[in-house]
């Protein structure tokens, strides 16, 4: 499985180190989101990561809503879920929630079709900043804090037709920002294709921190300093 070096599984327990986390983002995702740099103090477990994870130990449901409740930080084991209950939770071992997840409808745990749609999804995912994300700020005159840049995983949900996918593909279909003092919701939603045929629709979230007004100099020493990272971890790679 694509997912074997991003953890280790010891029965029901999951345990993801930020090596792990961080060359995730990086190299499935294409997320350089310094929350998930190995070496932060803020370092945090890719949302995209545990939801693949969730695909690949409890199947894909045609319908699914997944709510993040909390940031998995370092040395944050894992339980996974013991039933296959429509609701449940991915907790650690004081019982905190890190992930409630809501679903119905046909249950697929074909492994090469999980794959096949958590690529899709996760590729998706990791175009939110800058192509996404710098344009809605702009629009709406506010902007992260450059220094501290805060954009974590709020939800997301999904409803396909059916399971029995064979080269699923996800395409953006509205994208909006709501500002709320120095807080902000993005939203993205997506339609979903299977062989060209439309099969379902989506939409995830995030939440912005730290919002201040929009400065374009600052906004673009963000981005140049984003699209560095990518380039030498390229380099390294």
């Amino acid at each position: 499985m694509y997912l074997d070096s991003f953890y280790q599984r010891q029965q029901q327990q999951l345990h993801i180190t930020p090596e792990q986390g961080s060359r995730f983002a990086k190299e499935i995702a294409g997320d350089f989101n310094p929350l998930h740099d190995a070496h932060s103090k803020r370092f945090c477990v890719p949302g995209d990561l545990l939801f693949s994870l969730l695909l690949s130990t409890q199947g894909l449901a045609q319908q699914m809503q997944v709510k993040y409740t909390g940031m998995v930080g370092k040395e944050t084991p894992l339980f996974l879920p013991h039933s296959s209950a429509e609701i449940f939770e991915l907790l650690d071992a004081n019982q905190k929630s890190y992930l409630q997840v809501k679903r119905r409808g046909t249950i697929s745990h074909d492994a090469q079709l999980i794959e096949r749609f958590a690529r899709a999804y996760v590729a998706f995912s990791g175009l939110s900043f800058p192509d996404l994300l710098v344009p809605l700020m702009e629009k709406h005159s506010v902007m992260i804090n450059p220094e501290r840049p805060m954009v974590v995983y709020d939800s997301m949900e999904f409803d396909l037709a059916h399971t029995t996918l064979v080269e699923p593909q996800l395409e953006l279909s509205h994208h909006q920002l709501e500002v709320n003092g120095k807080r902000g919701l993005v939203t993205l939603e997506f339609t979903i294709s299977d062989q060209n045929q439309p099969i379902g629709k989506g939409c995830k979230r995030m939440t912005l921190g730290g919002l201040r007004d929009y400065n374009p100099q600052q906004m673009q020493q963000l981005v140049d300093l984003y699209q560095q990272s990518k380039k030498n971890y390229a380099k390294v790679a």
